[in-house]
């Protein structure tokens, strides 16, 4: 199996330049999936951003809901294969399911485990982005509080499958595990 890296911490704290930065230890071509999804201008503006600093050994693929299945088809394609950001994804997830709440988070909790279990499978080296959403205020609305609370059983489950974790504070990165 091939490594398998988490990297998390808040918003703006370096987590996708640290990403790209291990991900460019491998050979290309290299693959940027990304789970963003262009709804506003400022969203746009962001992944513009990123598209700029990456050089010509990326491939990006685009892949918004079906992050496990991807991979799986991906696997042995690229050197090497850069979620960001999984909170991204997982917002998708949350925003097109149309049920109660506790089935809802019980779907997306096993869809999370499911992408476990492909990370373990994978011959590719994988590097996953998240955010740590959990050192904050407690969200004043319901859906804020479900994402956090999803947020946080993803990063725990994805860690805990993961061969190494980062966290990155002030742009500094923390190794964890």
């Amino acid at each position: 199996m091939a490594p398998t890296t988490l990297i998390t911490g808040g918003v703006r704290s370096g987590k996708s330049r640290f990403a790209e930065q291990q991900t460019l230890r491998y050979q290309p071509p290299l693959c940027y999936l990304a789970t963003a999804q262009a709804l506003d201008d400022e969203m746009e503006e962001r992944i513009a951003q990123h598209r700029a600093r990456r050089g010509a050994d990326w491939q990006t693929v685009e892949e918004p809901l079906a992050l496990p299945q991807t991979l799986a088809r991906l696997d042995g394609t690229y050197g090497a294969i850069l979620v960001d950001c999984v909170t991204l994804w997982l917002t998708n997830l949350l925003l097109a399911r149309d049920q109660n709440d506790t089935e809802r988070n019980e779907q997306i909790v096993g869809t999370v485990h499911r992408l476990a279990t492909t990370l373990r499978a994978m011959q590719t080296p994988v590097i996953l982005v998240t955010n740590e959403v959990g050192m904050g205020i407690v969200p004043e609305h319901r859906l804020g509080r479900l994402f956090c609370d999803l947020a946080g059983q993803t990063n725990q489950i994805l860690a805990a499958s993961c061969d190494e974790v980062y966290t990155l504070i002030c742009g500094l990165p923390l190794k964890l595990k």
